[in-house]
């Protein structure tokens, strides 16, 4: 996969995740080994279901995890978890909604 001629770096750290198709709209949380590819995938609408049905295409928070375990168990947390609750998060770590998928260092 290229991204602007240029080969995608192939970092596989696992990864919670949540998207958006705006501010304050509907949200989408996944989990992944390769946020990168991952976030690359629902920008272009490839992912089906759910994130494309909704054009959840911006990426407005993300955690790192060592193991994927740990990911998983964190995606289900959130999952279970209230809107409310995932919206806190994405104000914590990102007030403007602002899409991070340029700070994943590829572009």
């Amino acid at each position: 996969m290229t991204i602007n001629n240029k080969p995608m770096p192939r970092i596989r750290q696992p990864a919670v995740y949540i998207m958006t198709n705006k501010k304050n709209g509907t949200l989408y949380t996944g989990v992944t080994s390769h946020l990168q590819k991952r976030a690359y995938d629902h920008q272009q609408g490839t992912s089906k279901g759910f994130a494309s049905r909704y054009h959840c295409r911006l990426l407005v928070w993300y955690e790192i995890y060592d193991r994927m375990e740990d990911a998983i168990a964190r995606e289900k947390q959130l999952k279970a978890g209230s809107r409310a609750k995932k919206v806190a998060l994405i104000q914590a770590m990102n007030p403007n909604w602002e899409d991070l998928y340029a700070e994943l260092g590829f572009l």
